[in-house]
């Protein structure tokens, strides 16, 4: 990700690299040497304690005193409903739609969040059952508490989500709604009404959405979280304020969540992590269980949804205990223990998670540095391909970082028909100029050779402009020629047969008042829609143009046509007929909305059908009526996804669907053209090397299905 300004929805240059898995932090160790904090802190009590891992000595802060003190702290809390109205198109009455959390606020009170409830670690509430498991020897010894006061309730605070900030998703089937929005821009908005409400410093405030689903950093693709927590002033002079962000679910309108359980998550980090935002916790750099060395980060793993260390466990994802108010999920958290990456006898039973304990069963791995990670050897070899071309292409990305993580594009398998190498980037200084490094392990004439060979054999090779974390954006007269000057070198030097667009957010962002697809105004489209055509002048008819949006860019299109949303649409609308094929990236997305008016969560057949069809059928931008985006044809659309993340049978029960028109088992959403789209391009995965070490799941499974399929 890469942070800056825009100017009329184009992204001005000044680059801020951020980690993609951002991490709330905390660390532990409960005989330790204690230390003082320095920096900002807050008028709640706090204590700070060090430990040392592998040489190194972290600090953290937790909520509430000391356990060496003992006694109860008890810390003033307020409840704060919010109502988030979203700009836009109208609901039957007329009026913005809008989704509030005030119904809901009694049944929180009621929760084991401020009543007491039979924990394994005492009679008392959630968070503090998690601190008592954590420091249990001490907690246990001195009669140590840290508990939320019975809360305050504020009137409803109302929130105005403009269409480039979030949409509304809805659903005929269950009649639910869900709410997708930027945490950043509702967090500023939450501060703006806490300091015209005078809220005390000395009191945790606790902002309550309803059936709400956040995202990061200003780009829906860093997706989702539950909301937020830690300590912050809407001005340098002022005090901080302790808040939690977070919401309220109705059963069923996230599969697998329910109730107080984004709360309870939100809660309990903010105990462990109350200076969050101003001078946060750190901890060594662990694994995410289960998830193939993936690492999660240097903070607490509380930031995604389905990046959590109990999401191991999926299974065990929630405590569900019954009290006063009804049935209520708690979330399992994994300790602080657990993130020591060693065995802590002081905690209760010694265990690593809580209320469950039996999720985490061993402390976190460390995370091995970047370039540490070498890509395995494949211990399965990849499968021929004896069918002849039949239009149906598997698509790959290929990627040159690195001799650890390169193989040579000789040993690509040979289910890959289309290679596309990764990337073509921005010189330092420049959003236009863009220069394709050699990959490693390879001279600028061996390279050459070995993209030629692959063309003899039929392979089609592109050039990736851009990619994740690359902001490629021309604003002006003079970054259209750079734009163009470059590209074209780079094709024409190393022979590519085309290019493929990768420009993710915050590349290509409407500007306001950029409201018709096909008669665009932001100026980085513009001069984009010009670029391709003048590469496509320049290179001729065989000239390959591949465009892969991300899901808010072009399905996202459909809810809400603003910002991010919808931004690669007049790109797609303008170049369609010179286009090889589109392929959005079903991996980087939150969950959106089908045709068939019911949303879809990421990862799932369902959401893949849902998406792809959008682009193949035609559908209405931005819910009106009078903006109909054309179908493009078939041949011309593929469906990404992404290795290690994205599941093999869903994917497979996915493109079955969508070629032959034949339904899965338990599928919801149904094709809007039964037969299906039997001239349907295609798949594409990120990416051939990561394949490989997977010892070529996709490939084995997916190119023999795409090419043994009737067209």
């Amino acid at each position: 990700m890469v942070g800056g300004e825009q100017a009329n929805g184009c992204f001005q240059f000044h680059v801020i690299y951020v980690y993609a898995l951002l991490a709330f932090c905390l660390t532990l160790s409960p005989a330790c040497k204690k230390s003082a904090p320095t920096g900002p802190t807050i008028a709640v009590p706090t204590f700070t304690r060090s430990f040392t891992v592998a040489g190194q000595q972290y600090q953290y802060t937790v909520a509430g005193r000391d356990p060496d003190h003992g006694g109860t702290t008890t810390i003033p809390t307020v409840l704060v409903p919010v109502s988030l109205v979203f700009e836009g198109p109208a609901g039957k009455t007329g009026k913005n739609l809008e989704i509030s959390a005030a119904d809901d606020v009694q049944k929180v009170v009621q929760s084991p969040i401020f009543q007491k409830h039979a924990f394994a670690t005492g009679n008392t509430q959630y968070g503090d059952a998690i601190q008592r498991a954590q420091f249990y020897k001490e907690a246990t010894a001195k009669d140590w508490h840290t508990l939320l006061a019975q809360p305050g309730v504020t009137s409803p605070i109302e929130i105005t989500i403009p269409p480039a900030d979030g949409y509304l998703l809805t659903s005929k089937k269950t009649g639910h709604s869900l709410a997708i929005v930027d945490l950043d821009f509702v967090e500023k908005e939450l501060f703006k009404s806490l300091a015209k409400a005078q809220a005390r410093p000395d009191e945790l405030v606790i902002a309550l959405t309803k059936n709400t689903e956040f995202y990061e950093l200003g780009d829906a693709t860093v997706c989702c979280t539950w909301g937020a927590h830690g300590a912050k002033a809407d001005a340098p002079s002022k005090a901080l304020q302790p808040f939690v962000l977070s919401t309220y679910l109705d059963p069923g309108v996230v599969p697998g969540y329910s109730d107080i359980q984004p709360i309870t998550q939100q809660v309990a980090a903010w105990m462990n992590d109350p200076l969050h935002g101003q001078q946060e916790n750190d901890l060594p750099a662990w694994q995410r269980p289960g998830a193939k060395g993936e690492c999660g980060g240097r903070g607490i793993g509380t930031h995604y949804r389905f990046a959590l260390p109990t999401d191991g466990v999926p299974e065990s994802n929630s405590t569900v205990v019954k009290a006063t108010g009804g049935e209520y999920h708690l979330e399992n958290v994994a300790l602080l223990s657990w993130y020591m990456q060693n065995a802590n006898p002081d905690t209760f039973q010694g265990a690593y998670s809580f209320p469950d304990t039996s999720v985490l069963k061993a402390a976190a791995e460390p995370c091995a540095p970047r370039r540490a990670r070498m890509i395995a050897n494949p211990t399965t070899l990849p499968l021929a391909n004896p069918h002849p071309p039949n239009g149906h292409q598997l698509i790959g990305y290929w990627v040159g970082y690195s001799r650890s993580q390169t193989i040579p594009l000789r040993d690509v398998s040979p289910q890959w028909d289309v290679i596309i190498v990764a990337f073509a980037s921005p010189v330092k200084g420049s959003t236009s100029t863009l220069h394709f490094e050699t990959p490693a392990g390879y001279t600028k004439e061996g390279f050459k050779v070995e993209v030629a060979a692959m063309q003899r054999k039929g392979k089609k090779v592109l050039i990736s402009l851009g990619g994740g974390g690359a902001v490629v954006t021309l604003n002006t007269a003079e970054d259209l020629k750079n734009f163009v000057d470059s590209v074209g070198a780079i094709v024409a030097d190393y022979g590519f047969d085309g290019v493929d667009l990768d420009l993710e957010t915050p590349s290509l962002m409407l500007g306001p008042g950029d409201t018709d697809f096909r008669k665009p105004t932001t100026p980085c489209i513009v001069n984009l829609i010009d670029a391709i055509r003048q590469l496509r002048k320049r290179f001729g008819p065989k000239f390959m143009l591949a465009e892969v949006p991300e899901g808010p860019q072009a399905p996202a299109g459909y809810v809400t046509y603003a910002g991010q949303f919808g931004s690669f649409l007049p790109v797609i609308y303008a170049t369609r007929n010179m286009l090889a094929f589109v392929d959005v990236q079903d991996y980087n997305t939150p969950p959106l909305e089908g045709m068939d008016g019911n949303y879809y969560m990421p990862e799932t057949a369902d959401y893949y059908v849902a998406m792809t069809e959008m682009l193949v059928h035609g559908f209405q931008v931005g819910r009106s009526p009078n903006s109909y985006f054309p179908p493009l044809p078939s041949e011309k659309v593929a469906v990404g996804f992404l290795v290690g993340r994205s599941e093999l049978t869903e994917i497979e029960k996915s493109v079955r669907y969508l070629i032959t028109g034949k339904p899965f088992a338990a599928g919801e959403y149904k094709l809007q053209r039964r037969p299906g789209y039997r001239d349907f391009n295609g798949v594409m995965f990120w990416n051939i090397q990561a394949d490989r070490a997977e010892n070529y799941q996709m490939s084995n499974a997916i190119g023999p299905l795409l090419h043994g399929l009737p067209r």
